[in-house]
């Protein structure tokens, strides 16, 4: 590599950091760490590469969040450096290099060098790494702070740079520093140009169930271009930024602007345009040329600099990843953009002199959104970090100086699916199965579906899949096939980046040339990538139709799609409407799957057994052959011995014992048992709900085995059974202890009711008229005399007139009352003034004296 250093002074001029500079030298001669924070435009990402590699001999790697960010990004520098791209500064994304062995700084997108790290950890030949745009909490740009924070423990000499527009800078700098010392700090700001706000709110929604609405992209458009008639009136020579959510409403919008207007050069920008496009935009516009209105993505909010922008109009939406836990499905939502990224989006206006920001919603709706967008490691999809992580011999990330740890529900929904791929073993390390995928630049469960659907439907088409499913490309009706079929006659940009995406796959495939397929085999390449998402239809209705996918999820389809039987589901998204069939979710991609096919790519999912279940005291069986949650056929058969006792188990454990007719005895026995338990414990049985059901098989077994060979539950002897739990030779003292009666002065024997045995506080009651009781003072006690009997005292006619456990103390005193209130009511009956006196009855007065 050349030693020759950069002029920072001649690329510096005109630039703000430039006043930056000398301090970033001086924290640098002291540390190998450091965290930038600068406004946007100011010149960081154009000034601190050159800076660090003039310090150096080996390379300095610049990371950047986007594929446009990256490139425009190196082409400006080497236009300042006044060397040709790719040589000593180039650039390295997805599908394009330009970069020589002379090569000084190099820029690449955070992908790029996560891939790199894995082949190569130490980073041999590089002096400095630079992470850009830190602020967006990109997933794969935290995974690089991590990875790198543990490279810089066996490299002292590699240094870290972290830059940002606007963070929390004292919080990256924890993590790039040590426990005892965090990263230094170069904080440079500039006093901001005036920023004039307006506020345009639309009286239409901005998203319903399809996403941005028609009537907000007409009311954009239409302030759009009225503001910029504005602007053109004052400032003839200044260009107007548009933000949008996505790809598609950037060609909306810019398409009604054009139909609105035709003062306007009308440009678009986002991730999808051809690189040619992008940096034509990114150049800006000569003197004899058209003012500008760019149509953008976010990716225009920090991390490029778009020249001679003093407009900026926002729809205050973004598009980001959410994860349906519920559902187990990734995917894009648009929602209202955090107020930080709306604050970042209106300084674009502000970069060269006083500028103007119309938000297209009034402020209480501004006020309402998140303060700062969610961290993508929060929220999105994490198998491919996972499989990343496994690789670099850090499992979920363990032991890594990361700003966030991955959220433990999310890495294990991604550890099931790398472990179902065979990416990674029992222990979570990475298989060479594993380490084959991570190679793949795309995300597992594609790059697995590349390697076993190339040799099954071609090389070719299994690329052209892959390539159309990671490519985040519309797919019309839902239906990938069609979609490949438009892809291959198109010459549009989305076609060309497809195509050049397919081609680089599969020169990755690991497929023989020469296996050719037709689209037949769509489905069976996203099948390989989701076997939890095959699914069946389950539900035809008007204009679609409901299928069932293997992992349980019900999503709606309409189209074409909505007539095939089994689908192969690439992508799936939470929903509501008509479109989602009251299924909670909507198909967005899909392909015709035929059953052999399904077989093929979900096998691991396919079961047949028997599964038997007790159903109204019977047990009742049925064969079923499933693909996960997918019921494919189902015939009833008897169970056997082992299938039933399970059922009847699991029915037990699931519903309790109420499902057995308990017969007076049977529950009579088991009352005396848990009262005795109660009170003596062991050897006496635990007869509660819990106590039985964990003792099913020492109490019920014989019966067990009835019940599996179709024995009706009602049969049962319920009474024979919980003897089996007698303690012997304690058993032979039951009815000493807790007799089935009462023996009372009458002559009577009485039954006595036991409490239940989820009672711990009830007392065992005998009721019992009270002329049988006269003279009876001494309460009988049960169980060796712990327990005192409750008596109910009734009256002649089975009414209760008193509750007592305390025999005596009622004849001295409330008999006297009861007396005096029931002796003329119950004449024929004896009420005597002294009970203790009198013989105790159960007769009338005239049939005792007989």
């Amino acid at each position: 590599m050349t030693s020759a250093a950069f002029d920072l002074a001649a690329i510096g001029a005109g630039l703000s950091f430039a006043a930056a500079v000398d301090e970033l030298a001086a924290t640098l001669d002291t540390s190998t760490s450091a965290v930038v924070s600068a406004p946007p435009g100011t010149g960081k990402t154009t000034l601190v590469p050159p800076l660090l590699a003039s310090r150096a001999t080996g390379r300095v790697i610049v990371t950047q969040p986007r594929r446009v960010a990256a490139r425009a990004a190196a082409r400006r520098l080497a236009q300042l450096d006044g060397s040709p791209l790719g040589t000593r500064v180039g650039f390295t994304v997805r599908g394009e290099r330009a970069v020589a062995r002379e090569t000084r700084v190099e820029f690449v997108t955070a992908g790029v060098l996560l891939r790199r790290l894995l082949d190569d950890p130490g980073l041999q030949g590089v002096d400095a790494v630079i992470i850009d745009e830190v602020h967006e909490r990109a997933l794969e740009t935290d995974l690089l702070i991590g990875l790198l924070s543990e490279v810089r423990e066996l490299r002292d000499d590699l240094v870290l740079i972290a830059m940002s527009a606007t963070l929390d800078a004292a919080r990256i700098a924890a993590v790039l520093g040590t426990d005892e010392q965090p990263a230094p700090i170069v904080d440079h700001d500039v006093p901001a140009f005036p920023l004039t706000e307006r506020w345009a709110p639309s009286s239409a929604l901005r998203l319903d169930e399809r996403g941005v609405t028609g009537a907000f992209l007409d009311h954009v458009a239409r302030t759009t271009a009225s503001a910029a008639r504005e602007l053109h009136h004052d400032e003839p020579a200044a260009d107007v930024l548009v933000f949008a959510p996505g790809a598609r409403e950037v060609s909306e919008i810019a398409r009604r602007v054009r139909d609105a207007t035709d003062t306007f050069d009308v440009r678009e920008l986002h991730g999808r345009m051809p690189a040619a496009e992008q940096d034509a935009v990114m150049r800006g516009r000569r003197a004899d040329e058209r003012p500008r209105i760019i149509v953008t993505t976010s990716l225009a909010e920090s991390s490029l600099t778009v020249p001679g922008v003093r407009l900026v109009v926002d729809t205050c939406l973004s598009r980001t990843p959410q994860r349906d836990a519920a559902r187990g499905m990734t995917g894009l939502v648009t929602a209202a953009a955090s107020r930080s990224s709306c604050v970042q989006r209106a300084g674009r206006a502000t970069r060269q002199g006083p500028g103007t920001v119309v938000r297209c919603v009034d402020e209480r709706t501004y006020a309402a959104a998140p303060a700062r967008p969610t961290p993508e490691i929060a929220s999105t999809d994490l198998a491919d970090a996972a499989l990343l992580l496994a690789c670099w011999g850090a499992p979920g990330g363990a032991g890594l100086r990361l700003i966030d740890p991955l959220p433990a529900d999310s890495l294990s929904d991604a550890l099931t699916v790398l472990h179902g791929l065979g990416a990674i073993d029992d222990d979570g390390r990475a298989t060479d199965e594993g380490r084959a995928l991570a190679r793949i630049p795309t995300d597992p469960r594609l790059a697995r579906a590349l390697r076993d659907g190339g040799p099954a439907v071609g090389a070719r088409l299994a690329a052209e899949v892959v390539a159309l499913l990671g490519g985040d490309l519309r797919t019309a009706d839902s239906d990938v096939a069609q979609a490949l079929i438009a892809l291959r006659g198109a010459r549009t940009p989305d076609a060309r980046r497809w195509r050049s995406d397919a081609d680089r796959l599969e020169r990755l495939s690991t497929a023989t040339p020469g296996v050719r397929s037709d689209l037949d085999g769509v489905g069976l390449v996203i099948a390989l990538a989701f076997p939890e998402r095959v699914a069946r239809r389950v539900e035809q209705i008007s204009g679609g139709a409901t299928f069932l996918l293997a992992s349980g999820t019900r999503a709606g389809v309409t189209g074409p799609l909505a007539g095939v039987e089994w689908l192969a589901i690439a992508d799936v998204a939470r929903a509501s409407g008509r479109a989602a069939a009251g299924s909670g979710a909507v198909v967005r991609s899909a392909a015709t799957l035929s059953e052999e096919q399904m077989e093929q790519a979900a096998s691991h999912l396919l079961t047949d057994r028997v599964e038997a279940e007790f159903v109204g005291g019977r047990v009742q069986a049925r064969r079923e052959r499933r693909v996960g949650a997918i019921l494919r056929s189902s015939a009833p058969v008897r169970a056997s011995a082992d299938e039933g006792r399970d059922a009847v188990r699991r029915t037990l454990q699931r519903e309790g014992l109420g499902l057995f007719t308990w017969s007076s005895s049977a529950a009579e026995l088991r009352c005396r048992l848990a009262l005795l338990h109660r009170e003596l414990g062991a050897p006496w049985p635990d007869v509660s709900d819990l106590g039985l059901l964990a003792a099913l098989d020492t109490w019920l077994a014989p019966e067990l085995e009835s019940l599996a060979s179709g024995t009706p539950a009602a049969r049962l002897d319920l009474t024979s059974a919980l003897r089996r739990l007698l303690p012997w030779p304690e058993a032979v003292r039951l009815d000493e202890l807790v007799p089935e009666r009462l023996e009372v002065p009458s002559g009577s024997r009485v039954r006595i009711v036991y409490p239940a045995p989820d009672d711990p506080d009830a007392r065992p009651v005998v009721a019992v008229k009270l002329q049988e009781c006269f003279g009876w003072a001494e309460t009988p006690r049960l169980v060796e005399g712990r327990v005192p009997v409750l008596f109910h005292l009734l009256s002649p006619a089975g009414r209760p007139l008193a509750v007592t456990d305390d025999l005596a103390s009622f004849w001295s005193g409330p008999y006297a009352q009861v007396r005096a209130e029931m002796r003329g009511r119950y004449p024929k009956h004896p009420w005597p003034e002294d009970p203790w006196a009198a013989a105790p009855t159960r007769h009338t007065k005239n049939r005792a004296a007989r």
